[in-house]
């Protein structure tokens, strides 16, 4: 071998050593998650980067359903560290992460939210049921003769004569968001279990009760959107008689601009959502791989600097982005959790 050749593969030797410890080491985080929460969580992230000189963190807002595959998809390198949800992790999920030797891991609640059906301010205020947010957006409704149909509602009148006739349009996520998930299980399914024979239907035919109360309707009365929260909010202020479906936090700052909708004779504000009066609260969640604990540099900051009074508090810097804390009691048990890595119980 002469020394050209020599000193070529010495070269290639090193690249590919440098490119497979590269491969087998990062000094950063991967987030991933619900979006609903990155408006805040992005906040502490700018914070943690400043104070303590790491990198900042890998970000990838994929929505609740796609961070949770991310987190359980393994142990590796460039699986992510963290995933934010807008709602608890399922069953399923738990065993997908179980099944690719992510185990244990952490779950801690971190504030609330809710699930906001926001129309133009130039509109008047919506005042909705459960059973009309039923009956206006499922794909199959109960005929009145022990059958089901496609949903043949057009305008709201069509679903309650007390309501506008204007015709039903709603823009909301696809599947797999958080934020649809409460739509369907909070108000829907709620709403399906007012009509006569619903709850008969749930203790004989479970999977067919959970289909025609849990299923949202296909056609031009639900529009789906993407998860740009601006955008979103500027075209249902240009389109009176429309209603979005979006998180409070989006909400609250554009409450110039927009109204929502009350659901069961209940407004959603700060009160209504933090004690759970309000049909579409949700909790919010904070799931951390234990598994890179100790191996990626600045995860426990990162928790430490989340959970911090000045950050998730009362008079926290997260709540102008629109996290509602959690309760004295709460905070400190999801902040001994956060800090001790408790893994969540699996029941």
């Amino acid at each position: 071998m002469n020394r050209l050749t020599t000193a070529f593969a010495v070269a290639l030797i090193a690249a590919l050593s440098g490119h497979a410890m590269a491969q087998s080491t990062r000094d950063y985080l991967i987030i991933v998650g619900s979006t609903t929460v990155f408006p805040f969580a992005e906040e502490v992230i700018d914070r943690y980067t400043s104070s303590t000189g790491r990198p900042k963190p890998q970000v990838q807002p994929t929505g609740t359903g796609g961070g949770i595959a991310l987190f359980c998809n393994g142990t590796h390198i460039l699986d992510p560290d963290i995933t934010f949800a807008s709602r608890p992790i399922r069953e399923k999920e738990i065993a997908a992460c179980q099944k690719n030797g992510v185990d244990p891991i952490v779950e801690v609640k971190i504030g609330y939210d809710g699930v906001v059906l926001a129309g133009s301010g130039h509109d008047p205020v919506m005042s909705l049921t459960r059973r009309d947010l039923y009956l206006a957006l499922a794909k199959e409704i109960p005929d009145g003769k022990g059958d089901f149909i496609a949903n043949p509602n057009k305008t709201w009148r069509d679903v309650n004569e007390n309501l506008p006739g204007t015709a039903i349009e709603v823009w909301g996520p696809k599947k797999g968001s958080g934020t649809r998930y409460v739509l369907q299980r909070a108000a829907m399914e709620e709403g399906c279990r007012t009509l006569e024979g619903m709850i008969d239907l749930e203790d004989e035919e479970p999977w067919r009760y959970y289909e025609v109360c849990r299923t949202i309707r296909e056609d031009q009365a639900y529009v789906l959107v993407g998860e740009d929260d601006n955008l979103n909010v500027k075209g249902i202020i240009a389109k009176p008689g429309a209603l979005l479906i979006t998180s409070y936090g989006v909400f609250e700052p554009n409450m110039g601009n927009l109204n929502g909708a009350t659901i069961d004779g209940i407004e959603p504000n700060f009160q209504t959502i933090a004690n759970g009066s309000y049909l579409m609260a949700r909790p919010l969640y904070m799931y951390v791989k234990t598994a890179s604990a100790g191996k990626i540099p600045g995860l426990e900051e990162f928790i430490i600097d989340f959970i911090g009074d000045d950050a998730w508090g009362p008079a926290g810097y997260m709540r102008p982005y629109g996290l509602i804390p959690l309760g004295e009691e709460e905070r400190e048990k999801y902040a001994e959790i956060a800090i001790s890595l408790t893994p969540m119980k699996i029941l």
